[in-house]
């Protein structure tokens, strides 16, 4: 029973994020709770058992896979750096094709922003994060945690595609195949509070790291 907090929590974790959101489960909670109220409730409990799943692998049992080696920091600090550039640049602005947009009817495939380049680019931020903290770790609990955020990403990305075919129909076909790729200029410059917003962040995180996970990324 050494693993089975860790195998419990990682479980409830899994649960908590494919139930809620299938067909027959979403609505019925949207129309409890309210389109406002189901977000509220949803980040609470995704917060809460991340928490639990994060303390969890701290508590697992120590098998080391592979030992630490100082340039882990400096890949991982790299890496980083383009999460929280795409989590800036993502944040707040219209993709209907993927979650955590924001006013997605003003979506335009001529001018999509990140979205040219990255459909899903809160999952591309959540793959680089987990894949980076694997890699660092190296401890069995950790790679599994980690491994298992990055796969929920990369699958995801099918999972998020189908349910907006279906959501959509023909119209998802239509903004897919209308969207232009714009050049990394028009992207990143054409932004620079959304860039200094993804500095601020990234400096944030290495600054609360100690104060979190008892670790600077940077010593």
């Amino acid at each position: 029973m050494e693993w089975g907090e860790f195998t419990a929590a990682l479980g409830v974790f899994l649960l908590s994020h494919a139930l809620p959101v299938r067909p027959p489960v979403k609505p019925w909670l949207v129309g409890l709770l309210g389109q406002r109220g189901f977000t509220f409730v949803y980040s609470l409990l995704s917060l809460a058992v991340l928490t639990w799943l994060i303390v969890a692998a701290g508590r697992a049992p120590f098998v080391l896979l592979w030992s630490w080696e100082p340039w882990h920091n400096h890949l991982v600090l790299a890496v980083m750096a383009f999460a929280c550039l795409i989590l800036a640049l993502a944040i707040g602005r219209p993709n209907p094709l993927s979650f955590g947009g924001a006013n997605n009817a003003a979506f335009n495939p001529s001018r999509p922003g990140i979205v040219g380049w990255m459909r899903h680019p809160l999952l591309a931020a959540l793959a680089l994060w987990a894949g980076a903290h694997a890699f660092a770790n190296g401890t069995l609990a950790h790679v599994i945690l980690f491994g298992s955020f990055a796969g929920f990403a990369l699958i995801g990305r099918q999972l998020i595609d189908r349910r907006r075919q279906r959501e959509m129909g023909s119209e998802w076909h239509r903004l897919t195949r209308a969207i232009q790729r714009p050049g990394p200029g028009g992207v990143l410059f054409a932004q620079p509070l959304r860039l200094a917003a993804g500095a601020a962040l990234y400096a944030g995180l290495i600054a609360v790291h100690p104060l979190l996970f008892g670790v600077s990324p940077i010593f």
